[in-house]
């Protein structure tokens, strides 16, 4: 079993946020950080960074700390964010919408490749320059196009469809923002996205 195999979710869920603020420390043009100044900023204890980063390789100098620019190579490898990662979007409503602008704007290599919806009103129209096509081409388009993730924003009795249709195509892993919990084969990594779930456990800290 390859290393990065054993490697907890939680550890996986992190890595994203280290990059995300080490891509803001090359943009101001910070070149090392330690993971004490990474603690501080992220709210997250340094040795549990030390120990992160450390199952993947051996990263920091000691007295120096992390090469900025380095790391954030480091960590796009194990990510996976080296090569165009394309991703179909399943739900052109106003969510889909949001979320293929937003897709624009992204200068990583992670963009929305295909966007399908039901809705034959729908269908033929663009959105971020990306036409909106029937569910009836989603596996051939899938496979053409060699998308491997999916983000769903339909609604819940839909999901669970639309699930299926994906993993048949070869999706892999799934963003689901449908209200609902989908399921899958072991092979196939559902996350899920819920806004009105984060919302409502942060109105429990108001005073």
């Amino acid at each position: 079993m390859a290393k990065h195999e054993k490697i907890s979710e939680a550890v996986v869920r992190r890595l994203p946020i280290y990059l995300r603020y080490l891509s803001y420390l090359q943009q101001v043009e910070v070149t090392t950080v330690s993971s004490q100044q990474m603690g501080k900023n992220l709210d997250v204890n340094p040795a549990q960074i030390r120990k992160d980063l450390a199952a993947f390789g051996d990263f920091g100098k000691k007295g120096i700390g992390y090469d900025v620019d380095y790391l954030v190579e480091k960590i796009r490898e194990i990510l996976k964010l080296t090569d165009e990662i394309r991703v179909a979007l399943v739900g052109a409503g106003h969510l889909g919408h949001a979320i293929s602008n937003y897709n624009a704007y992204l200068k990583d290599n992670m963009r929305i490749a295909a966007i399908f919806d039901n809705n034959p009103e729908k269908q033929g129209k663009k959105v971020a320059g990306i036409p909106i096509q029937p569910l009836s081409e989603l596996e051939e388009t899938i496979v053409n196009k060699q998308i491997k993730l999916a983000i769903i924003t339909v609604p819940a009795p839909a999901a669970q469809s639309v699930c299926d249709q994906l993993t048949q195509a070869g999706i892999r892993g799934i963003l689901n923002f449908a209200p609902t919990t989908i399921r899958a084969g072991k092979d196939v990594r559902i996350h899920y996205a819920d806004v009105t779930s984060n919302l409502q456990s942060l109105a429990y800290y108001l005073t």
